[in-house]
């Protein structure tokens, strides 16, 4: 277990690409991709936190933490920022509830190299790859990343990481990894997670 760090899942809402369905229901290889995310964080996490605007949609789960966004409207920002103020640890491990291949593995060397440093913000890096929902947040810069939410009209993660101490973990460039980036964005990225579903097991 990974302490003084808790596992959040951005689970989000509906997905407009997929008439509506939430898209961390959806189903890979007879699973659905909440829960591959669940048996990895299980692994590691001794809190485990959902962030949904759909909570009555992960009843299933209630012995985790289910929570909506406080400041609403915000994207997976809001969401960031919810976690904080629900997780009873220092910092946050994020990653959006559409990502059904993450790895344990990586996930224990992120969370080893960011209690080694003193940043706020630990993101993986792949070459020029950047995966923000799949970074290390630090519960100090809440308060900050408040006002950013009540300030501005720009929510995107990334715009947000230029104002932040933010270091870059270099990860390998392997199948594996890769795919522990991947999310769920059309149903051709369902077809795509079928198939790399045997290697990624």
């Amino acid at each position: 277990m990974t302490g003084k760090i808790s596992g959040v899942i951005l689970a989000g809402g509906e997905g407009k690409r997929f008439n509506g369905a939430i898209k961390s229901k959806i189903i890979i290889d007879g699973k659905t991709v909440i829960s591959r995310i669940i048996e990895v964080y299980e692994q590691i996490f001794n809190e485990i936190i959902i962030v949904t605007n759909t909570p009555d949609e992960f009843a299933e789960f209630k012995k985790f933490i289910i929570i909506r966004d406080l400041i609403t409207g915000r994207g997976p920002l809001g969401g960031i920022h919810a976690a904080m103020n629900a997780a009873s640890n220092d910092a946050i491990f994020i990653a959006g509830g559409d990502m059904p291949f993450l790895s344990a593995v990586l996930i224990k060397k992120q969370a080893e190299y960011f209690n080694e440093l003193h940043c706020d913000i630990l993101i993986p890096k792949i070459g020029e790859l950047i995966e923000p929902l799949h970074g290390i947040y630090r519960k100090s810069i809440k308060g900050a990343l408040e006002d950013y939410l009540n300030e501005g009209t720009n929510y995107a993660v990334r715009d947000y990481l230029k104002r932040a101490n933010v270091t870059y973990m270099q990860t390998d460039e392997s199948e594996k990894n890769l795919n522990s980036f991947l999310n769920i964005n059309s149903p051709e990225d369902v077809l795509r997670a079928g198939k790399l579903s045997g290697r990624s097991d």
